[in-house]
């Protein structure tokens, strides 16, 4: 389907600049019928079925989104993006390229990261409560991407045909495909999210609160999806990560250790939130004062942001335990994951009073830390 992987490898994803502002796309009937389609089977998935049902209904949803790959495809072959050149090693490394796309081609590359995506959860041990959020996430993609509405009411989608699994790769070949499967969504997210927050900041500028708030809630999907996504990726044994992929991804293997501060997927998506927060940097207390929907909407958003920082904390805890990241110096302080709880409370700080249950406990601590 799509573009060919490489030996136990996805096919390299390709995204376009994360910009706000831009028109819908109009990509044709039978795009907007498949893309209706898949949003309306992602819905019905059977996140916490029985392994048979929940599996049978993850082949359909694979099934139904190559439906939607193939509408994009006959309208224009996707840009090989093996062929392009990466802009950093996580770029390199993760086999993801960002260049100028027409709409055609950005929504058949997300099209084809959702497609492996399923592919991959079929069999991938994600829990039920981490597979809705990222199939949450997958569903606004899709309607992002191609401009479609969401149908309303229930979602009706007609029986498919859903082929047999073949043979696979190796149990080894599939976690080290899954490890790059689960970060291509999570940049398809942090893309997402960024337009979705530039969208929702532009609105506000102009004074237009009513289109902003369906980009707030949809922003929130989006970030609720990122500790989704990194846990997908990461649902392989932990002694397999250490000793088959961890390595890969520092010196000599690669030119310098890779961190996620060097995704620029993610850093748009962090200048979007500031952006967003220098236009409305009220209290939440004065804000809602004054415009209690958007109080709650930016809240809801900033809540899944500080929660996505918690679940890093212990996702990495998980797999690397009380190692340091391969990007700290042997002689540093902090570990990995102490490094990543210091983040969260920097954010959980900056975000105390814009929230409705900030945790002013820790911004109290940062801020006399600040003029100790």
């Amino acid at each position: 389907m799509g573009l060919p992987p490489v030996a136990d490898h996805p096919a390299v994803a390709v995204f376009r600049e994360p910009r706000g502002g831009r028109p819908l796309p109009e990509l044709g009937p039978r795009v907007d019928a498949e893309a209706r389609r898949t949003a309306g089977v992602l819905t019905g998935v059977g996140t916490h079925a029985r392994p048979v049902e929940r599996t049978a209904t993850l082949r359909e949803a694979t099934t139904v989104a190559g439906g939607l790959v193939a509408a994009l495809s006959a309208l224009a072959p996707a840009v090989a993006g093996e062929g392009l050149p990466a802009e950093s090693t996580s770029q390199s490394f993760f086999r993801v390229r960002e260049v100028e796309l027409s709409d055609q081609q950005a929504a058949l590359h997300g099209a084809l990261v959702i497609h492996r995506g399923l592919e991959d959860l079929c069999d991938a041990p994600l829990s039920g409560a981490d597979l809705a959020l990222e199939l949450a996430g997958m569903r606004q993609s899709v309607l992002d991407l191609t401009g479609a509405a969401p149908d309303p009411g229930p979602d009706l989608v007609p029986t498919v045909t859903v082929p047999e699994p073949g043979a696979g790769s190796s149990l080894e070949g599939v976690w080290s495909a899954r490890w790059l499967i689960g970060h291509q969504v999570h940049v398809l997210f942090n893309v997402c999210a960024a337009v979705a927050v530039a969208d929702a900041t532009h609105h506000l500028r102009h004074g237009d609160s009513e289109a902003a708030l369906p980009r707030l809630a949809d922003a929130t999907v989006y970030v609720r999806g990122f500790p989704a996504a990194m846990t997908h990726a990461s649902t392989i044994p932990a002694d397999y990560y250490m000793g088959a992929i961890r390595h890969t991804m520092a010196p000599p293997s690669v030119d310098v250790p890779l961190s996620g501060r060097q995704h620029r997927g993610y850093k748009l998506f962090r200048a979007a939130m500031k952006d967003l927060l220098s236009v409305v940097p009220d209290s939440f207390e004065q804000l809602a004062a004054r415009a209690p929907e958007r109080a709650e909407a930016r809240s809801a958003l900033l809540e899944a942001d500080i929660v996505d920082g918690e679940r890093h904390v212990t996702l990495a805890y998980s797999m690397v335990h009380l190692r340091r990241s391969i990007a700290q110096k042997p002689e540093g302080p902090d570990n990995a994951v102490a490094e990543l709880r210091l983040m969260r409370h920097r954010r959980a700080a900056q975000y105390a009073s814009l929230i409705r249950f900030g945790d002013h406990y820790v911004a109290d601590a940062v801020a006399s830390l600040r003029h100790s």
